[in-house]
């Protein structure tokens, strides 16, 4: 692999960086913005021009000159209508991402840092009269987490108020994919999975022949018990507590999402504590490990059945993934359906790079967004 490609992933208060050389990682590191930072901007997008500084004086104090960098590649943000896959990052993008017009999150600023530094570069080596070896270079995002692919049987709810959406660890689950794809000697992508993502969300999808036909909205409610989420709740009984008086809206949803799940029961997300804690003979702890292993599996028969049944691989995948007991519990419960394979963690650098050398390399296709048209093959 050939090139040189800087990768920009925001979160709330820190910018991961990587830097691949000729396909070998330089360095990952995550740059930490101090709470004084932060507070002095009304938005995370206000915050692009401090960001911008910190990554280009890290870059210099590693002695690398931006001028070197031939792709950069961002974490993708909420944005609609997509499809999975490879985006440059164009004006439509910038200005839905920069409203926050399909969402606010910290992720929306890393595709405008991308652009921002790439623009940039090639400023830089226009002045210095340099050529680059792969032409302009140019800031790419790939599979962005709101992509929906979905059957149309799959998307729709009870009511029409009720259209299901997408929201899910796409970037990682794709990647997941592929690996498998290249564990199994597979060159063509003609294969139907479910990909389990385990974190403090979990987000369970159905990829067919490269698509991800079905999948569950990890942060709508939509899903099953994860450390930090309620999973699919009583609606009677969620009316009830919205109209009780007793909590403010942002309040339940937090209680949905963030503060549900282990935190609720044992004030942890950390699945490590629970399974301390039940190995220790803490009943409530067994039996809520039992009802994650259970809701879990509930999700990936769901998707299964989506498929008529006809699944060649279970994959498993996230931070919960190094668990080898829930692991092996997930394994003894819905093994039937499919072989299982682990992957444990999830590595968001590693999967944008992956796809910059695919772009260097052309051996993906490029997608053009549109922000008010679905992008179809």
């Amino acid at each position: 692999m050939i090139g040189n490609i800087l990768i920009i992933n925001t979160g709330s208060t820190t910018t991961k960086l990587g830097y691949y050389s000729d396909g070998s990682r330089v360095f990952d590191e995550k740059l930490e913005h101090t709470a004084a930072d932060v507070a002095k901007y009304k938005s995370i997008m206000d915050q692009a021009d401090m960001r911008r500084q910190a990554i280009k004086d890290f870059m210099g104090s590693r002695g690398i000159p931006l001028e070197d960098v031939d792709i950069v590649m961002a974490r993708g943000g909420l944005i609609t209508p997509v499809i999975t896959g490879v985006y440059n990052v164009n004006q439509d993008m910038r200005v839905v991402l920069f409203s926050g017009r399909d969402g606010v999150h910290a992720c929306n600023l890393s595709a405008i840092l991308a652009d921002d530094i790439a623009q940039e570069i090639n400023d830089i080596r226009s002045a210095k009269g340099l050529e680059s070896r792969f032409g302009k270079t140019t800031a790419y995002i790939a599979d962005p987490p709101m992509a929906d692919e979905m059957l149309p049987e799959c998307r729709m709810g009870g009511i029409p108020e009720f259209t299901r959406k997408t929201l899910f660890h796409a970037l990682n689950s794709r990647a997941i994919v592929r690996r498998y794809l290249r564990e199994h000697g597979k060159t063509v992508n003609d294969v139907t999975v479910v990909v389990a993502h385990m974190g403090g969300g979990a987000t369970i999808s159905l990829h067919r022949n490269g698509k991800v036909i079905d999948v569950n909205h990890g942060l709508g409610g939509d899903g099953p018990i994860t450390p930090e989420r309620c999973g699919c709740c009583p609606p009677f009984d969620l009316i009830d507590m919205c109209f009780s008086g007793k909590y403010t809206k942002e309040e339940i949803k937090l209680k949905l999402v963030g503060r549900g799940g282990a935190v609720a029961y044992f004030g942890t997300n950390s699945m490590v504590d629970v399974e301390n804690m039940a190995a220790n003979g803490n009943e409530l702890a067994i039996t809520f490990l039992k009802a994650y292993v259970l809701n879990i599996c509930k999700y990936i028969a769901a998707m299964s059945a989506t498929a008529d049944g006809k699944v060649d691989a279970i994959l498993l995948t996230g931070g919960i993934a190094h668990s080898k007991k829930i692991m092996d519990d997930i394994k003894a419960k819905i093994g039937f359906i499919a072989p299982v394979e682990v992957f444990p963690g999830e590595d968001e650098i590693a999967s944008l790079a992956e796809n910059g050398y695919l772009i260097l390399e052309g051996k993906t296709k490029i997608h053009t967004y549109n922000k008010s048209r679905i992008i179809e093959d």
